[in-house]
């Protein structure tokens, strides 16, 4: 069973980079990390996940370019990459340069791919989820190797990998295999199931499941309840994920949540 996590708690944000402008987003960048969140997330789509499915959209992986830019503190991150949207030596490439322009902040998290629109729109081939979960350990295993003998190397000498998903017979191994953080979904009574399962693959493939941190969703009305249980099964990071006009004084309530842990 896996124990309440003796690191310090931390919480973070994802920014939806859709029905916004640049500047709009930008300048909630700056004030979410004012507000003193430990990360900061954008995803990685194409066109609007909700709302207007023509409405503005940004592209994730240029616009963590310039959160990198406008942070100084916050850990930053796609939640999370696509894997197939590109070539995984160059993913390998443009996670490095992001992790020395961010002076080191940058958390590579990643996935198997799942909205359609993005592939059928842009000329990629969509598959199956099973074609699309080894085409992510193929690339896991060509982004680490990249790291390895590109130059330079990252400023840590490698960027954490966060893998997000709650496949119970591939994604989490996966994790267990090449993660070093699990983002996942749901309630407390699935977290604590997918966190067992996890810690069981991670028996099998020689991994200790303290190596990797587990974070989790948040929604703005979660209680202080709630999020307490999440810590209590294990849950060393709880996200939140907000869409303009952005909810500050939800971000505010979970940094005032984080802070009363200290």
């Amino acid at each position: 069973m896996t124990q309440q996590s003796t690191s310090p708690i931390k919480v973070g944000v994802q920014l939806h980079p859709q029905h916004t402008t640049y500047k709009d987003f930008a300048d909630a960048v700056r004030r979410v990390e004012d507000l003193g969140v430990d990360s900061i997330w954008n995803w990685d789509h194409f066109f609007p996940l909700y709302g207007d499915p023509q409405g503005n959209h940004f592209e994730g992986w240029t616009l963590l370019t310039a959160m990198a830019t406008l942070t100084t503190r916050a850990q930053i991150g796609c939640l999370v990459t696509c894997n197939t949207y590109r070539n995984p030596a160059l993913l390998a490439d443009m996670a490095k340069t992001v992790d020395h322009i961010s002076d080191g902040r940058l958390i590579l998290g990643i996935g198997a791919g799942w909205f359609e629109r993005d592939y059928t729109e842009y000329g990629y081939e969509f598959g199956t989820a099973g074609s699309r979960l080894a085409a992510l350990e193929e690339s896991l295993v060509v982004i680490k190797k990249r790291w390895e003998i590109d130059v330079p190397k990252p400023v840590h000498g490698t960027v954490p990998i966060l893998i997000g998903g709650g496949g119970e017979k591939k994604t989490l191994r996966l994790t267990a295999k090449y993660a070093d953080m699990w983002h996942g979904f749901g309630d407390v009574e699935t977290f604590k199931h997918k966190m067992q399962v996890l810690d069981e693959w991670c028996a099998k493939e020689g991994r200790n499941p303290k190596d990797i941190t587990r974070t989790i969703d948040t929604k703005a009305d979660d209680s202080d309840e709630k999020r307490n249980a999440l810590i209590q099964a294990g849950a060393s990071q709880l996200i939140l994920g907000v869409g303009a006009p952005w909810d500050f004084k939800a971000i505010e309530n979970l940094v005032r949540w984080r802070d009363s842990h200290k």
